[in-house]
């Protein structure tokens, strides 16, 4: 095959493959030709390395193919496409497949599984001892790189996704040109001033416990079914000083979104294009989080985390962001055979509350928990097909903690704040899927010096997550 023919089939192939991401429609041509530049600078990559160009053309379209059948299963499944700061998380992958794969089909991971090992096989099979072919290729990668340098720094491609707008600006200009666009955003944004500003000095006594619980939803929403209202949640926002919808950004996925907001207090339009995974920059950001800013005034604070902390940088970041104690995997017994796979919310609580009653200074106890990760396969009979009653069983264990903390915090008899919210709603295909409503409930609770509930007004206030850490500086402050 002559390798102009070869070149524009794959070429036009690449192109189909992302037509095929969702969302669908007629691609722009700005989008179109920052698509071609990529194609052929990860084709000349591959042919330096290989020297063979049908390889290189295949394993750059492979790449592309990839790309979009895993944006188009996230789609589906958390429903938003694949976004830059996903490829951050390819070492995560590695580490817990579990998170990410089970977003995929049999076929879907046959499909990569075997396209993975006949483009390693093609490679080594054909690979061109010759160097001009090297060289070839060498100069196509660098010479796509400086174009795409080039056209950025011109109209109309500097104009390209001024504002973050994912699902909109992939319909519009493509995966790879999105995927490209949004790092170059990410990388010119920068980082905060200095928050020097502490917080007014709090009783001597005061303790603050601080739970974000693993896809914690009101089942009777999300199921349709009154019936299935947690009565742990119902007594808390009885008794709650402020309560009512956490308007997560997140659906299924991205525990971290909902974590930064309330732990730093910075909303997703202030971040920016860092709002996808604020995680990879909020080392910059560390002066704004509420336990620095408590450490200021003597508050010691504890971070509990029943997982690996590395994941999503924890082990630096919250010890940086004003934590002088890290809980993590190693002080809990790992569930036994036949047990569910993640720690338990009941040995959370344990933690917290022996930690509680040991203190003798104002503190943050900030939990994340995980018993309750999925997946969750949907009841397959005809009665509950609509429902999930693996998640039911958990989210109940969930509501459980929440009553246990609300007694143990009120017997500790000193002022104490308890907030409790769920980081994202599940995604259980069949029965609760994306495109819909994505809130998720908290409880803000109050008690005085001997333990008794400070009630507020009683009517719901949506917050989102960053809304929600001031509300947490006011509870304190008040």
């Amino acid at each position: 095959m002559p390798a102009m023919v070869m070149a524009a089939s794959i070429l036009a192939a690449s192109m189909l493959a992302d037509a095929l991401v969702r969302p669908r429609r007629v691609r722009s041509l700005a989008g179109l030709w920052l698509h071609g530049l990529i194609l052929t600078g990860v084709a000349g990559l591959v042919l330096a390395l290989c020297g063979n160009p049908l390889v290189a053309g295949l394993v750059a379209l492979g790449l592309v193919m990839a790309l979009s059948l895993i944006s188009n299963a996230k789609n589906a499944m958390l429903g938003e496409p694949l976004l830059f700061s996903d490829l951050a998380l390819l070492v995560a992958v590695y580490r817990h497949p579990q998170f990410y794969l089970s977003a995929l089909q049999p076929w879907q991971l046959r499909a990569l599984a075997v396209g993975a090992a006949g483009l390693v096989a093609l490679f080594a099979w054909l690979f061109v001892p010759a160097l001009l072919p090297h060289l070839i290729g060498l100069g196509l990668a660098v010479g796509a790189v400086g174009l795409i340098a080039l056209s950025l720094q011109l109209p109309p491609w500097r104009r390209l996704a001024p504002e973050p707008a994912a699902i909109m600006d992939v319909a519009r200009h493509g995966l790879l040109a999105s995927l490209l666009l949004y790092w170059r955003r990410w990388k010119a944004t920068d980082d905060p001033h200095l928050c020097t500003d502490g917080l007014p000095q709090p009783p001597t006594t005061q303790l603050v416990v601080v739970v974000q619980c693993e896809s914690f939803a009101d089942p009777a929403e999300l199921f349709g079914d009154s019936a299935l209202a947690l009565p742990g949640l119902a007594a808390a926002r009885a008794a709650a000083w402020r309560q009512g919808h956490l308007l997560v950004s997140g659906f299924g996925a991205y525990t971290n979104r909902t974590e930064y907001g309330v732990i730093f207090g910075r909303d997703e339009e202030t971040l920016g294009f860092r709002r996808f995974d604020p995680f990879l920059t909020a080392m910059g950001e560390a002066s704004h989080a509420l336990p620095a800013r408590l450490a200021r005034h003597g508050w010691r604070n504890l971070f509990v985390h029943p997982h690996d902390l590395g994941f999503y940088s924890r082990d630096t970041i919250m010890p940086a962001a004003g934590f002088a104690e890290m809980v993590g995997p190693e002080a809990f017994a790992m569930p036994a055979k036949g047990e569910h796979r993640y720690v338990s919310d009941e040995a959370i609580a344990d933690v917290i509350m022996d930690r509680a009653r040991a203190a003798r200074e104002p503190g943050l106890f900030h939990a994340v928990t995980i018993e309750n990760h999925g997946p969750w396969p949907a009841d397959k009979t005809c009665a509950l097909k609509k429902q999930s009653s693996a998640y039911l069983e958990l989210v109940a264990r969930g509501d459980a903690m929440l009553s246990r903390l609300m007694a143990d915090v009120a017997a500790l008899k000193r002022p104490a704040l308890l907030a409790f919210y769920g980081d994202h709603r599940p995604s259980i295909p069949g029965a609760c899927m994306p495109g819909g409503d994505r809130h998720t409930p908290y409880v803000l609770l109050r008690y005085d010096a001997e333990g008794q509930l400070v009630r507020g007004c009683g009517t719901r206030r949506d917050l989102t997550p960053a809304q929600f850490h001031h509300a947490l500086i006011d509870a304190i402050s008040a």
